[in-house]
C-alpha cells in the first residue's frame, strides 16, 4: 500500500464510509496526550479501506495504520479474517519476518463504524515497474521460503488453506480462441488434490503485498503485508499464486522463473510435475478471466498499461506455458 493523495488531515475523505466511532475507537487507545493529526489514504488495496495515521504528542509523531472492511462480503467475513491477521501479527512478532505490529483490533466492529484493525507502520513502499523486477524478484523468494520454514505448534496452526478456484466457476476470456487451453486446465483441478507436506502459508503473498526499501545493492524488503488469509497447505501454493502475479505483471517468462528461484533459495516444492502442476493452476484460474481483482489496485499503484486484454492474454499465456513446462 502507498499513500493516497488529497486527502486531508481531519479525514474527511473517509466520512462516507463512516468515521467518527472509529476515530473514537483508536483516540481512546492512545498513549498520554498523543491526538491524530493527519488522515492520509492508502492506495492499492481491494478487500479492504486502508488509512495511515499520523499521530502526534509529547513524545513526537508517529504513524499507524488502520484497516477497515467495508464491502459486505468482507464485512460478513471480517470476524476470522481480522481476528486470524491479529493472531498471526502477534505470532510473527517473535520472529525474523518483517510484519507489522499489532496494537488493536475490533474484529466484530462493536466499538468502530466498521471492523477494524490498528497496526504499525512499516516502512518502504510497494514497487510494481518492470524496472527492477528481477532483483526484486530474487528477494521474494528469499522472503517466501523464510515464511515457509517457520515452525510453529499445532496449536499455532492457522486453518487449512481455502481454494479461490473451481472447475465450475472458471470463466475464460470472452474473447479466447484457444476454449480447448482452458478446458484442458479445468479438467486438471477437477482432480482430487495432490498429497502435500504442509507448511505456514501467507497465501497471498505478491509483489502487491511486499515493500521495498533501498535500490541497486542495498534494495531491501522492509515488509510483508496483508496476512488475512494466512493458511496450512502445500508451499506450491504459495509459490503458485507469486508465479501468476509476476507472469501478470511483468509478463510469463517472469512468472515461469519464480519457481526456480524460489527452489534455488532453498525452497522444496512438489517433485511430481503433475502435482505442481496441479497448484500452479489452481491458483492462475482463480484470475480468471481478466485477473480486473488485482488490475484495479495495480492500475491504482501506476500499471496503467495492465489493461484487461493485456491480462487476459497474459494469463492465457502463462498457463499455456505452464502445460509446456509441467504438462
Amino acid at each position: 500500500m502507498v499513500s493516497g493523495e488529497g486527502a486531508d488531515g481531519r479525514g474527511a475523505a473517509c466520512d462516507a464510509q463512516g468515521w467518527g466511532a472509529t476515530r473514537a475507537w483508536v483516540e481512546k487507545g492512545l498513549s498520554g496526550a498523543e491526538r491524530i493529526e493527519k488522515v492520509v489514504r492508502l492506495r492499492g488495496g481491494w478487500t479492504s479501506e486502508m488509512r495511515r495515521l499520523d499521530l502526534c504528542g509529547p513524545d513526537g509523531r508517529r504513524s499507524v495504520v488502520l484497516r477497515s472492511f467495508v464491502k459486505p462480503f468482507y464485512v460478513r467475513h471480517a470476524e476470522g479474517l481480522l481476528t486470524r491477521e491479529a493472531t498471526i501479527l502477534r505470532l510473527l512478532g517473535d520472529t525474523d519476518v518483517p510484519a507489522a505490529t499489532l496494537a488493536a483490533v475490533d474484529a466484530t466492529a462493536q466499538h468502530c463504524d466498521h471492523p477494524s484493525l490498528l497496526m504499525s507502520l512499516l516502512p518502504g513502499t510497494v514497487r510494481l515497474g518492470d524496472e527492477g523486477a528481477d532483483d526484486r524478484a530474487e528477494l521474494l523468494a528469499r522472503q517466501l521460503v523464510d515464511v515457509h520454514q517457520l515452525r510453529l505448534s499445532r496449536q499455532q496452526r492457522p486453518r487449512p488453506y481455502q481454494a479461490w478456484a473451481s472447475p465450475d466457476r472458471v470463466s475464460p476470456p470472452a474473447a479466447t480462441d484457444r476454449g480447448e487451453l482452458w478446458q484442458r486446465a479445468v479438467d486438471v483441478i477437477r482432480r482430487e488434490p495432490p498429497a502435500y507436506q504442509g507448511c505456514f502459508l501467507h497465501r497471498d503473498f505478491h509483489p502487491g503485498n511486499v515493500l521495498f526499501t533501498g535500490a541497486g545493492d542495498d534494495l531491501r524488503i522492509s515488509g510483508v503485508v496483508d496476512w488475512v488469509e494466512t493458511s496450512w497447505g502445500p508451499a506450491d501454493l504459495d509459490v503458485a499464486h507469486c508465479s501468476t502475479a509476476l507472469a501478470l505483471l511483468h509478463g510469463v517468462p517472469a512468472g515461469m522463473r519464480f519457481a526456480d528461484r524460489y527452489v534455488a533459495a532453498g525452497g522444496t516444492l512438489a517433485e511430481d510435475g503433475g502435482a505442481h502442476l496441479y497448484w500452479r493452476l489452481l491458483d492462475a484460474l482463480g484470475f480468471a478471466p481478466d485477473a480486473e481483482k488485482v488490475a484495479v489496485p495495480w492500475r491504482e499503484l501506476g500499471r496503467v498499461d495492465l489493461t484487461s486484454r493485456v491480462l487476459a492474454q497474459r494469463l492465457e499465456e502463462y498457463i499455456e506455458a505452464l502445460f509446456k513446462r509441467y504438462g
